[in-house]
């Protein structure tokens, strides 16, 4: 089995926790990707995705010209590291139901990002296929709580 090393992407475009809403989603339209690391120099300390930015950033009413990253981005980042089995890795994404996972050095600075894709293409497809499964598991938030919006969705007023 391969290590991550020899099939991840390098080369990552990062973002900081003080660039825009918009400065982000700019990148990640010219760069045809859904999902950002956020990095205080090579230390990862978040994650921003397009569905941050259109749905917890609109929820909250924030502006894309003024809000950071910092105020919506995900904090607890799941990695692996580039001296890892594919397989290890698979499995941290099929467990976290993510399909990528930033790529740390021992020294916890960042070098790549492991996708699914990677993993199909360059790997294996059996352990591509098993975290896809993994992956795909529909997940069963915990919905209390939740605004009006949800409506039926959350088990809220308007269920029956």
């Amino acid at each position: 089995m391969p290590t991550v090393s020899e099939v991840m992407t390098r080369g990552v475009r990062t973002l900081s926790p003080e660039d825009t809403l918009q400065f982000a989603a700019q990148a990640m339209d010219e760069l045809s990707v859904g999902s950002v690391p956020v990095c205080d120099g090579q230390r990862v300390v978040g994650v921003v995705t397009d569905r941050d930015i259109t749905v917890r950033a609109t929820a909250h009413g924030l502006s894309p010209e003024h809000a950071q990253l910092a105020q919506i981005m995900s904090r607890e980042v799941q990695c692996c590291y580039e001296d890892q089995s594919v397989e290890e890795a698979a499995q941290i994404m099929c467990d976290a139901q993510l399909r990528r996972l930033p790529v740390l050095d021992r020294s916890e600075q960042l070098v790549g990002i492991l996708s699914l894709g990677d993993v199909a293409v360059r790997a294996d497809t059996d352990e591509a296929a098993k975290a896809l499964q993994g992956i795909s598991i529909p997940s069963r938030p915990d919905r209390s709580g939740l605004s009006a919006a949800a409506g039926s969705a959350a088990g809220g007023a308007d269920a029956r």
